[in-house]
């Protein structure tokens, strides 16, 4: 491991991935940026020359080659950022927030539908009259007359741009920071008749993938393919996991087979042995391995492309190229240096690869099966052939898990207690249907699959769907609403590392970083324990038609809500597991007077009653939008702020907030600026 890093590109990627960090965190000029790299470039070359190409123990030429390296990561993501681009819809002049705008867009990806909603990707390719760039998030109402769109529709729209909104409770999931990695910045709602679908004049790969897809989808009904089986031969095959059940996907994360359903590593390296020995009689050819190498690659990348070029696909394959080339190159070079070559080339494409939660666990779950899965076979040798092929199969994914283990609770605040054996049960037969769902796949598109086949195959995947479902229904073993922040997370993975380090080579230093590493964890949670017990505050929620109040001392949290459960209360939900309190919360009755501290809360709900002498409130919150005169209230208590919260209605709230700013009151909407939060 430790000669792994020395080896050059994994310190160039090391550096490259500090300046995409750095990049995305501050604001660079491009121009500036222009001048930096190509003066460290002549700097580079000038001091190769002058030294007479000696520069192996330079450490200025080595501190050169880094700061090039982290110049570049700073390069990458500024460039690559469409909003540093003059042609972005965003950078027009006559572009307004929330003000109707003709624009024509072109369908990029189908997405989940929401209830309500169709969901696309596309992009603005034209905004008014002038060429443009940028993607955006486009929403269409469903109705009984559904137009159906396809990858490559360009539509003519009029309507209005809107800004992807912030999260309006605390620690709740920031859907705007995830789709700002997409590069998507705002979105459209439109019905059927605010678009105007164009003819389509060209293809593109993507709309004839898109089309070969939905071909195969009808194909594949047509022999009796349905619900949740066809759903995960999508994903399974084509990538497709968009009409997969919410209660499907939730079994199938429960049971730590999650990774199954997105085309990735595991079935592109399944892929590649199948496409290795059908064109293994190619090696007896003259040139023949050079030819089987170029067509595995050429297949390699017409299945992404068919499977949506998902970032997942993309990085599987480029991280298998890799692999093939070194294969017909006869040299099997260390698999951490074909890993790393790949991330660093896979960045420099795409440096918003970093901040995706896939690409991080898939690198993490292959570095660790490299390093740990060879440590975990040696601790036990059977005799038996069989028992020991399904041990080195369980120990592939105990080292997964143990490498995604932290960041995927850090993430999803859960554990799967029965991963092995979803695994050990799917894993040895994913090969095989792999294999037959290509196979049926292909009969099916040309229309010669024979029915008995199509059976058996769906058999095959309901059979595997119930087997996840029952291992998803074992309660006990699933291990939910496990709250781990940032710090821990990092101190949990060099604990992990270090202990392995120590189980490689038993040495007393090694021993030493490792009860280090240890220190570090209880450290941590000793500090995040006493910084629980010292926060103190009082929260008013958005939560959308009631009212959710809620005070807090230390750990004891008190909750006060105009429903009569808490039960689904998302807003309630991600701040218990943001602050890492437990689930033994008080529920108490609401009520319409509150003490924080020397703050007097009062609650004015639909009676609207308020004018009590012996109530001096400081705090007033206005609930279920009550018929009041605010300019008699304001005069009578004179409130340090008024709140309005999610249960109110729009037009209410906005004719308070003239009121306020008439009154010189301050005003504070959930609805726009999120939760109130009072801090002792």
């Amino acid at each position: 491991m430790i000669k792994f890093l020395k080896f050059i590109p994994v310190q160039l990627t090391f550096f490259l991935i500090l300046g995409i960090l750095i990049g995305n965190t501050y604001n660079f000029q491009t121009n500036l940026l222009f001048k930096i790299i190509p003066l460290l470039l002549v700097v580079l070359f000038i001091l190769y020359v002058y030294t007479n190409r000696q520069l192996k123990s330079n450490l200025f030429f080595t501190s050169l080659v880094f700061a090039i390296a982290f110049f570049v990561g700073i390069s990458a993501i500024t460039f690559k950022n469409q909003l540093h681009q003059q042609q972005h819809y965003s950078n027009a002049e006559s572009f307004e927030v929330s003000t109707n705008n003709i624009a024509t867009i072109s369908i990029k990806k189908e997405l989940k539908p929401s209830l309500n909603y169709f969901k696309y990707e596309a992009e603005v390719i034209q905004f008014r009259n002038s060429k443009t760039l940028g993607n955006i998030l486009l929403n269409i109402e469903k109705d009984s007359t559904e137009t159906v769109l396809n990858v490559g529709d360009n539509l003519v729209v009029n309507a209005s741009f809107y800004e992807i909104s912030i999260p309006l409770n605390p620690y709740a999931f920031n859907y705007k920071k995830y789709l700002k990695n997409q590069q998507i910045y705002h979105q459209l709602y439109i019905d059927t008749n605010q678009f105007l679908k164009k003819p389509t004049a060209a293809y593109s790969i993507k709309s004839l993938a898109a089309k070969f897809r939905k071909k195969v989808t009808v194909s594949l009904i047509n022999n009796g393919f349905k619900d949740n089986e066809l759903a995960v031969v999508n994903a399974l095959l084509l990538g497709q996991r968009q009409t997969i059940s919410k209660d499907l996907l939730e079994s199938y994360s429960d049971a730590g087979a999650i990774h199954i359903l997105a085309v990735s590593g595991l079935h592109i390296g399944i892929i590649l042995l199948i496409l290795m020995f059908l064109f293994k009689p190619f090696h007896y050819l003259k040139n023949g391995k050079v030819l089987a190498s170029i067509l595995i690659i050429c297949l390699l990348w017409m299945y992404a492309v068919i499977a949506g070029l998902s970032p997942s696909v993309v990085r599987a394959v480029t991280m298998f190229t890799a692999i093939a080339i070194g294969m017909h190159l006869n040299k099997p070079s260390n698999i951490y240096n074909t890993l790393v070559i790949s991330m660093f080339f896979l960045l420099l494409f795409n440096p918003y690869y970093l901040f995706e939660v896939g690409f991080q666990l898939s690198y993490l779950a292959v570095f660790a099966i490299v390093w740990i899965q060879p440590k975990i076979v040696n601790l036990w040798t059977p005799k038996n052939r069989f028992v020991f092929k399904m041990w080195e199969l369980l120990a592939v994914s105990l080292a997964a898990q143990l490498g995604v283990l932290p960041l995927s609770i850090f993430y999803f605040h859960q554990f799967p207690g029965l991963f092995f054996i979803s695994n050990l049960v799917i894993i040895p037969f994913l090969g095989f249907i792999l294999i037959s769902g290509i196979v049926v796949i292909a009969l099916s598109v040309f229309e010669l699959l024979p029915q008995f086949l199509a059976d058996i195959f769906i058999n095959i995947i309901r059979l595997m769907n119930a087997f996840v479902e029952w291992i998803a229904n074992q309660h006990f073993f699933i291990i939910k609403d496990i709250a781990l922040s940032l710090v821990l997370m990092c101190a949990l993975y060099s604990f992990i590392f270090l202990s392995f380090k120590w189980i490689e080579k038993k040495t007393f230093n090694r021993l030493v970083l490792v009860l280090l590493a240890f220190i570090s964890v209880q450290t941590v949670l000793i500090f995040e324990k006493n910084k629980l017990q010292a926060t103190n505050e009082f929260i008013v929620f958005n939560e959308n038609r009631t009212s959710v109040l809620a005070s807090r001392f230390g750990k004891d949290l008190s909750i006060y809500s105009s429903k009569d459960s808490i039960q689904n209360l998302y807003s309630l939900t991600a701040y218990v597991l943001g602050t890492g309190l437990n689930d033994s919360n008080k529920f108490k009755g609401f009520k319409n007077l509150y003490r924080f501290n020397n703050e007097t809360i009062l609650v004015i709900d639909s009676l609207g009653m308020y004018n009590f002498k012996s109530i001096k409130p400081s705090i007033i919150v206005l609930h279920n939008s009550p018929k009041i005169n605010l300019e008699r209230l304001l005069k009578i208590h004179q409130p340090k702020i008024l709140i309005a919260d999610a249960s109110n209605y729009r037009s209410y709230a906005d004719k308070w907030e003239e009121t306020c700013m008439k009154n010189k009151t301050p005003f504070y909407n959930t609805m726009q600026k999120g939760a109130f939060i009072l801090k002792e």
